[in-house]
């Protein structure tokens, strides 16, 4: 029988490459001269700083640009409020979200549910759904109805099994 995984992940090696190149344009920047900006990723996500908020929505523009280059989804990143910091400056956490939390898997199960296929199954298995069926046919429908609906997170198909 066919199946197939939906899964939500972020590659973090284009994640770190894509901060590198916008920490390296951000040091190059004249507009972001004698500001102490930075970013920085760590266990706890990608940090940003400087002067003023402004300046910060700047940087999150430039690392937002480079994310998509390296086709990182956005709808992957979330971004924390403004926080003001030490020393006159501001920062901004954004975390990687990974997996598909128990909400969004009830809520992939019901649009599988509700495309009508006869002999479509999906089930939760952790951070992920796994979707069988009796037809490939149908089975690659279900994947283009969730590529067209907005979940609001990065999803991914994987181990399409005949």
């Amino acid at each position: 029988m066919p199946s197939f995984d939906i899964v939500s992940e972020v590659d973090t090696q284009e994640v770190r490459n894509a901060v590198d190149q916008a920490a390296r344009e951000i040091a190059n920047r004249f507009d972001f001269k004698n500001t102490d900006s930075s970013i920085v990723l760590d266990d706890s996500g990608i940090e940003m700083r400087s002067v003023t908020e402004d300046r910060l929505n700047a940087i999150r523009q430039v690392l937002e640009e480079k994310l998509v280059k390296r086709k990182v989804s956005l709808k992957g990143i979330e971004h924390g409020k403004v926080e003001d910091a030490a020393g006159g400056t501001v920062r901004q956490v954004s975390t990687l979200s990974a997996g598909i939390s128990s909400e969004k898997a009830k809520e992939l199960n019901k649009a599988i549910k509700g495309l009508g296929l006869k002999g479509v199954q999906s089930q939760t298995q952790g951070d992920q759904v796994r979707v069988t069926g009796k037809k490939r046919d149908d089975l690659q429908a279900v994947i283009a109805a969730l590529k067209e609906k907005d979940l609001g997170i990065p999803l991914q198909f994987e181990n399409f099994r005949d």
